[in-house]
């Protein structure tokens, strides 16, 4: 084996803080669920239990109703999601690409 294949991918995020803490995700084709992260790799498969799917409008399938489903433990496939957040809200950061005046 070369050292090319002996090195491990590494994801460009890091879910380990949101380890067994709700999080809510989007889907291609407009799915949404929430549960606990219980697990992730670096293709960003994703572990849920507790999973919650949001149940979308016949009519207009880009609206979320008030309808939900229990999945329960879900194995959620790293190309289909589009968007992990935190089911308590986000944290601010410094915004990066502004240039640091001195003095």
């Amino acid at each position: 084996m070369t050292d090319k294949e002996k090195k491990k991918k590494e994801s460009i995020f890091d879910l380990s803080k949101y380890i067994d803490k709700p999080i809510r995700v989007k889907f291609q084709g407009g799915r949404e669920a929430s549960g606990v992260l219980k697990g992730f790799d670096p293709l960003l498969n994703l572990v849920l239990d507790g999973t919650i799917e949001y149940m979308r409008d016949p009519d207009d399938q880009l609206k979320l109703t008030e309808d939900t489903r229990q999945l329960g433990l879900v194995v959620c496939r790293g190309t289909s999601v589009v968007l992990i957040c935190p089911q308590d809200g986000m944290e601010a950061i410094p915004n990066p690409f502004i240039q640091q005046q001195d003095g």
